[in-house]
């Protein structure tokens, strides 16, 4: 008979939980944002975009805030460029960098969705104090493991801690 090992119960996982909660996030948006043919990734970069609308940003820029690869995020960009949303732009400065404005139509799309946020809150139900803790404390996990990738990861791998329990040997 194999052993038990309970501390690999799905239930039981941190990562996992936090997965199920992204894709019903996910899922959740959907229907709020089908009526004016968005995906969620669209949705999160549009809202990067409408916080400071009216100066052009950078692709890299958008980029980090959203904390996604350039590469992920060129073809989000392509899509919001081809419904209007957004211009992308050579920069005349420096041609390797791409400037990002948003439309007339980008602009008008944010007065259409800007009930979005109140209806996400209506189908989860959570108390404005309840979910403002958990952002809080979701924000805090993402500095706390931003800042163990820009520290390393060394005493969090098991080869380096069998190396230093051989070591001390």
């Amino acid at each position: 008979m194999s052993e038990r090992y309970p501390q690999f119960e799905l239930e039981q996982q941190f990562c996992f939980a936090l997965y199920a909660a992204c894709r019903a996030v996910t899922r959740t948006y959907r229907p709020l944002l089908a009526d004016v043919d968005l995906t969620y990734p669209q949705y999160l970069t549009l809202l990067a975009l409408w916080e400071h609308p009216a100066p052009p940003h950078t692709v890299g820029a958008i980029g980090q805030r959203l904390r996604i690869e350039t590469g992920t995020l060129t073809p989000i960009l392509k899509r919001l460029e081809l419904a209007g949303y957004i211009s992308r732009d050579r920069d005349p400065d420096d041609e390797r960098r791409v400037l990002l404005t948003v439309t007339d139509a980008g602009l008008a799309l944010r007065d259409r969705l800007a009930s979005v946020p109140e209806q996400l809150a209506a189908c989860v139900g959570l108390d404005a104090a309840v979910a403002a803790r958990i952002r809080d404390e979701l924000r805090d996990l993402v500095v706390a493991l931003e800042r163990s990738e820009t520290t390393g990861l060394r005493a969090c791998t098991r080869e380096d801690r069998t190396s230093e329990e051989g070591n001390a040997a």
